[in-house]
């Protein structure tokens, strides 16, 4: 058995981490090159539907929470960038989330998208479905218009070291639906 110290695990983390984030950008790059005769959505976008937590930080009062989410997509003119905003709610706060995401058409009216922001608590140290404390948040996730102006959209938030007293990572997955203007 190996007994790691506080640095040995922040060391192992961070590689796990960088491997991850890695893995997931090779993915997501490489379904934008082999679609890069696809147009996949290009509209900005309002969305909302559920938000369901699915870790806990192992603190007393920290347990996984399901809630809702309010979503939108501001799409940067001829770049596969956007820059998107997320209200996280459910438990006993909120969270705001700006995220700024690389956008890769798959099939036509679809993308996957994968970016990074900040989640900001609007009452830190009480639950929300991405943890108790503010933390950077990576995010990957995949909208579709599945008719005219309405985009179907699902994705993964990764909150970083997202609970207090606690060196846990949280995880929610959002559902939704959204107008497009």
């Amino acid at each position: 058995m190996i007994a790691l110290n506080s640095s040995g695990e922040k060391l192992m983390k961070l590689r796990t981490l960088t491997t991850s984030a890695l893995v997931v950008a090779s993915i997501v790059f490489s379904a934008g090159i082999a679609a890069a005769q696809t147009t996949g959505t290009n509209g900005s976008y309002i969305g909302a539907g559920i938000a369901a937590g699915a870790t806990s930080g192992g603190q007393r009062n920290d347990d996984a929470q399901f809630g809702g989410n309010v979503q939108g997509r501001y799409a940067v003119p001829n770049a596969p960038v956007s820059l998107r905003g997320a209200v996280l709610f459910g438990g006993d706060t909120t969270s705001l989330m700006p995220i700024v995401t690389y956008d890769a058409p798959i099939a036509k009216n679809t993308n996957v998208y994968l970016g990074g922001g900040y989640s900001f608590l609007t009452n830190e140290g009480h639950n929300t479905p991405l943890g108790n404390r503010n933390a950077p948040v990576v995010t990957l996730g995949v909208e579709s218009e599945v008719s005219k102006n309405i985009i179907a959209y699902g994705d993964a938030k990764w909150g970083i070291d997202a609970y207090k007293n606690s060196d846990a990572d949280a995880v929610s997955f959002q559902a939704g639906l959204g107008y497009r203007f």
